[in-house]
This record gives C-alpha cells, sequence and structure tokens, in this order.
C-alpha cells in the first residue's frame, strides 16, 4: 500500500460510515485513526447521540465481525472472556471444551463499560494490551486485527463504577460526543422516521487495514518532533519542577508513556492524511486532546472545581515549546 491508496481507503470508509452517521465528523476520524494504529477506543456522551450505532457501522464498514457486550453489574468475567464447560465424549469420558465469549470477535462493543464491577472491568486489561485472554490458565490469542470500543454515560453516576487507571491508560483516544446542531437533527429526522434504513457496505477489509497500520508507521518522525511529544508528557506530571502551574495545581497523576506513543502514531496517520511523508509539530498538537485527556488524573482540587482536562491539556500545549 501507498500513501495515496491510504488516503483513498480512509476517505472510503469514512464516506461508507457517513451513509449512516450524520455529523460526527472529526469522532469518526478519531476512531478510524485509532484503529488504523492499532488501539482502542473509549467514546463519552449522554445517551441516544448513536455511539453504538457508529461503533456497529465502523465495524461493517472495514468488514470485520462485531460482537456488544452490554456492561452491568452482575456481568461476570466468564461473561466476556469465555470459559471452559465439561462435555460427554463419544465413548463415555468427559472433557473440556472452551467456550468462547464475545471477546473473541474482532471489534468489540463494550457498552456503559463503567457500569461493570472492577472485578469485571480487570477481565478486558490483558485482551486490550496483549490482545489474548487467560482462561482456566490457558492463554488464547485473539483474532487480528483486534478493537476495543467502549461508550460510557457522563451523567448518570448512579450504578456506576469510574475506570481503573489502568484501563484508561489502555485507550489510544477518548473521544467526546456532542450533541448534533439544528442541520443534523433535521438530517437524522430524515433518515430515522422513513421506511428508507441506510446500510453500511463493506469498503475495506482486515488485511488492508493491517496494511494501512504497518505504512503509518513507517512514517517519518524528526527527533525534534518525537521530543515534543515526549515534553507534553512530562509536562502532564505535577511532581517535575518545570512542570506548568495549571499541571501542579490540579493534577495528580500524569500521563504515561502509552501517552507518548499514542501522539506520535496518531501524528503519522494525520500527515499521511495531509499527503506529507513526514509527521510535523503540529501533527501532534492537533491530536494532543483525544490522546491526553483520559490519562491527566486530576487531584481533589481539580475534581471539586470541576476543572477540565481538556483544560490542562490545553495549559500543557500553551506552556511547552516547540
Amino acid at each position: 500500500m501507498d500513501p495515496q491508496q491510504f488516503r483513498e481507503t480512509f476517505a472510503r470508509i469514512e464516506q461508507a460510515i457517513g451513509e449512516v452517521i450524520v455529523g460526527m465528523r472529526p469522532v469518526v476520524r478519531g476512531c478510524l485513526t485509532g484503529l488504523v494504529a492499532g488501539g482502542n477506543i473509549l467514546l463519552e456522551g449522554v445517551p441516544g447521540l448513536g455511539k453504538t450505532l457508529l461503533v456497529k457501522s465502523v465495524g461493517d464498514a472495514l468488514g470485520l465481525d462485531f460482537a456488544r457486550i452490554q456492561f452491568t453489574p452482575d456481568l461476570m468475567p466468564a461473561d466476556i472472556t469465555g470459559t471452559k464447560l465439561v462435555v460427554e465424549t463419544e465413548d463415555g469420558g468427559k472433557r473440556f471444551d472452551l467456550h468462547k465469549g464475545p471477546i473473541f470477535h474482532q471489534v468489540v462493543l463494550a457498552d456503559e463499560v463503567n457500569r461493570a464491577t472492577p472485578k469485571t472491568q480487570s477481565a478486558m486489561l490483558e485482551a486490550m494490551q496483549e490482545r489474548q485472554v487467560t482462561i482456566v490458565g490457558e492463554t488464547y490469542p485473539l483474532p487480528k486485527p483486534f478493537f476495543v470500543v467502549a461508550t460510557q454515560n457522563p451523567l448518570e453516576m448512579d450504578g456506576t463504577y469510574p475506570l481503573p487507571e489502568a484501563q484508561l491508560d489502555r485507550f489510544f483516544f477518548k473521544l467526546q460526543v456532542d450533541f448534533p446542531d439544528l442541520e443534523e437533527m433535521r438530517e437524522i429526522m430524515s433518515r430515522t422516521t422513513t421506511n428508507q434504513t441506510p446500510e453500511v457496505k463493506p469498503v475495506c477489509d482486515a488485511p488492508t487495514l493491517l496494511a494501512m497500520g504497518a505504512l503509518a508507521r513507517e512514517v517519518l518522525t524528526k527527533q525534534d518532533v518525537t521530543d515534543y511529544a515526549i515534553k507534553l508528557v512530562l509536562a502532564s506530571h505535577p511532581q517535575r519542577s518545570d512542570a506548568p502551574d495549571i499541571t501542579k495545581q490540579y493534577v495528580r497523576y500524569g500521563a504515561s508513556p502509552r501517552g507518548a506513543q499514542a501522539l506520535l502514531l496518531a501524528a503519522k496517520i494525520r500527515a499521511l492524511l495531509q499527503g506529507r511523508a513526514n509527521s510535523s509539530v503540529d501533527d501532534v498538537r492537533a491530536v494532543a486532546r483525544p490522546a491526553l485527556r483520559h490519562r491527566v488524573i486530576l487531584n481533589f482540587e481539580g475534581e471539586a472545581e470541576g476543572v477540565p482536562t481538556d483544560r490542562v491539556v490545553a495549559g500543557i500545549l500553551d506552556s511547552v515549546s516547540s
């Protein structure tokens, strides 16, 4: 695959998703950027904005098999990963057979992921990072490509459990799904209150998606661009003497090295989409919010004052020079 094919394929995927999804262009592009980079995505938005439909449409456009897991307080880890069942053999003996859970699909929607208990959420950690699951002491690889796209509601707090920092860090991007404007609402009503139901047709497949990811990693990144991404991550740590004032005032923990990896990979994909063979500082700045907003953990003061993490990331961007 060459850069021109990359851009054309990416555009076809966006267009196919647009047959069903109205608006959400930054969210769709962010979601596809994360998937091309081989990362997981966290979508946050109020109910009814089409988050579930978006994930289903992405899976359909990419030609990948899709599974949805509805996270609830009574969901158990085995409901996600699967388990081994005792079955009787033809000769009257018994053996253990693997009963695979929904995690063994290429695109897994973790719907309302923060409604499950921490014990159940922890069942996702190995899958999201190592692309494998361990069941009764035996490890099984997951299909390639494999992505988790999780959704959460920012409003309802009753019956929810905050996602552990270790799990948040395994999301490549956290994307905010905003409410549609007037024109988008009109188009949504036009598409959803008639007898015509638009469908997403596959315009890509797994090998093509993997080839796109491989090409993105070949994009050149100069040392000063890499250093800038590293400086952004370091500036999110309040214990550093050179941290900006907003970090020292409101942040408890900063981003991990995965944050710098997300910045650089997303910057490479953005460069390809703009027809460039090398990424720039502007590319890194453009992807900083979705890559870092969930990796910046606020302290008590930040939470008490309701400081958005986007405001902290913006302050870091303003304070770190290239």
